[in-house]
């Protein structure tokens, strides 16, 4: 079908033992849609996983059969289906002892936001929830919207953008009230809205791109100067982009640590320390452990 999710030609993490799965949408051709939406079994085993890994788009899953667990980062969501979970790209996720786990998967980029680019605020917030188990009025809703996005889609060559892009909106905005995410967080264009400087910031950090763990190459991917952005995180956030680019590079690094197979040195090297002992340093500082007690599972 179209839209599968393949490993990339030339993924970043090539030639790099142990290092993260990182995976893609695969457009079939040039100028198609950067959306696919099919049931597990459609997808394909990636929809399946139980092995740690990433990805460069979103992912909204709706689960409405199924056992076992979900794991994203390190916290681990136990299935009591119906659910409707979403992924966010750069998060690390796979699933345990999954059995049955049957529904729909929908993927996109953000390239396909372009008519809602708030909606991207509120993906980040509702990737950070965990799968509640919906009631019986809200797994209807979230059914008839998922099963209408599945027929648009269906018309192949026919199939709209413009529509997918509207239901989508629908399902994230329904999703955002069933969350309890607030209106404000996707009624305003991302310029107008308060803190969204700081959103697009801790969106950046949070890819797990060292070429991103930067106030100055974060403000220039977002169109701001480095005073600018500094005065916009600390009003949004009370705390300063170095307190937030810290704590996303530690998180990465505990992400390694857990999921690879990596050795200390180059859990070092990925997340941008070229020195072993002044990381081990930085993580203990950080996290309170060492990197070796963090995986050995010393962590609280």
């Amino acid at each position: 079908m179209r839209g599968t999710t393949v490993l990339p030609g030339e993924d970043e993490a090539a030639g790099r033992p142990g290092a993260l799965p990182m995976h893609r949408l695969e457009i079939p051709m040039p100028g198609a849609v950067p959306f696919a939406i099919g049931t597990f079994d459609t997808i394909g085993p990636m929809a399946r996983a139980a092995f740690p890994h990433r990805h460069t788009f979103y992912e909204i899953v709706h689960v409405t059969h199924g056992c076992g667990t979900h794991v994203t980062d390190l916290a681990h969501w136990p299935l009591r289906p119906p659910h409707l979970g979403f992924l966010a790209p750069g998060q690390v996720h796979h699933w345990e002892d999954a059995a049955g786990v049957d529904g729909f998967v929908v993927l996109f980029t953000e390239d396909f936001l372009i008519d809602h680019p708030g909606d991207r605020a509120v993906l980040r917030l509702l990737a950070e929830r965990p799968w509640p188990t919906l009631d019986p009025p809200a797994a209807a809703q979230a059914g008839r919207l998922v099963a209408d996005l599945h027929d648009e889609y269906r018309r192949g060559p026919d199939a709209c953008p413009s529509v997918l892009r509207a239901l989508l909106h629908v399902l994230v905005v329904r999703a955002a009230r069933l969350y309890g995410i607030g209106p404000g967080a996707h009624t305003r264009p991302p310029g107008a809205r308060p803190g969204a400087v700081a959103e697009e910031f801790t969106r950046l950090i949070g890819r797990g791109d060292p070429a991103l763990w930067s106030v100055r190459a974060c403000a220039a991917r977002i169109g701001v100067t480095p005073g600018h952005l500094t005065d916009a995180v600390k009003a949004a956030t009370g705390r300063t982009p170095g307190q937030l680019v810290r704590e996303a590079r530690a998180h990465e690094a505990k992400r390694l640590l857990a999921r690879t197979d990596l050795t200390v040195r180059q859990v070092a090297g990925r997340v941008g320390f070229e020195d072993a002992a002044y990381f081990c340093r930085f993580f203990r500082r950080e996290t309170g452990v060492s990197p070796g007690d963090f995986r050995r599972g010393g962590a609280a």
